[in-house]
């Protein structure tokens, strides 16, 4: 078959995207319901960090009529995104497979993956480990006059962000390999720049947690592990030195070719 009668019209890319994504907000909304049906629990879930340093004087609140309500909404809402993740992902991979190289399916599979797994294991490191001590910094403020009363809506927004702030900080690896492979750095780079990197660590926990050293250190000490996870990774699946031809003899032809 020809390059030209190989090619797939635009509008049928679009209505092929246009059935994906319905499918997608389909079990996002499912997911939903099925989480609606939990959103106290979840959202206990969710607080269990601020309770656990919480003195017995303290209690949650909400200060509009409708917080609680939409606050279990969101609640649900990000629950039903999580539960329907598989779906999502496996769209999208059907989508984008098709227009694939053979080299670029091996790759962009496990990416996702590894991706998925330094994300959610950041976001649990700053539930479990880095929570605990934030709160307690914050709820230290408290005395006789002034009592701690957090806002559901409040307290939502704050450890979302917070969550998804951790969750992309331990992507570094997988970033950096990338960059490496790519050869937009170097393994001679990221040695020579360590020193900085360090700094910039810092720097960042500084404005991403609370301000006290102990959560600022929670963080900082990984994001430097990481870091050294990340140079080797850039060891060992960095750009080495092969040519442009190398490249071309060994390239896969074009895949709605393979497929024909």
């Amino acid at each position: 078959m020809s390059e030209e009668e190989s090619k797939v019209p635009l509008t049928e890319h679009l209505e092929e995207l246009r059935k994906r994504l319905i499918r997608c907000f389909i079990a996002v909304g499912i997911g939903f319901c099925v989480a609606y049906g939990f959103k106290e629990k979840l959202f206990a879930i969710l607080i269990r960090p601020l309770v656990s340093v919480m003195d017995d004087k303290s209690s949650m609140i909400f200060t509009g009529l409708p917080e609680a309500f939409f606050t279990y909404l969101k609640v649900s809402l990000l629950a039903g995104i999580i539960l329907a993740l598989p779906v999502i992902f496996y769209e999208f991979w059907m989508f984008v497979a098709p227009g694939l190289y053979r080299k670029e399916r091996k790759v962009v599979l496990p990416v996702v993956l590894i991706s998925l797994f330094f994300f959610t294991a950041g976001a649990m490191f700053g539930y479990f480990l880095v929570f605990p001590f934030g709160f307690k910094f914050f709820l230290g403020f408290a005395n006789d006059r002034i009592q701690a009363l957090p806002s559901m809506r409040e307290y939502l927004a704050f450890s979302s962000k917070l969550l998804l702030a951790f969750g992309l900080a331990f992507e570094l690896p997988l970033v950096v390999t990338l960059f490496a492979r790519f050869g937009f750095v170097s393994l001679d780079f990221l040695k020579k720049n360590r020193k900085y990197a360090v700094l910039l660590f810092f720097t960042a926990s500084a404005i991403l947690t609370p301000p006290d050293v102990v959560t600022q250190v929670l963080l900082a000490v990984p994001l430097m592990l990481l870091y050294e996870l990340s140079i080797l990774g850039a060891r060992l699946f960095g750009r080495k030195n092969v040519s442009v031809q190398d490249d071309d003899e060994n390239g896969d032809e074009n895949p709605k070719q393979q497929e024909d």
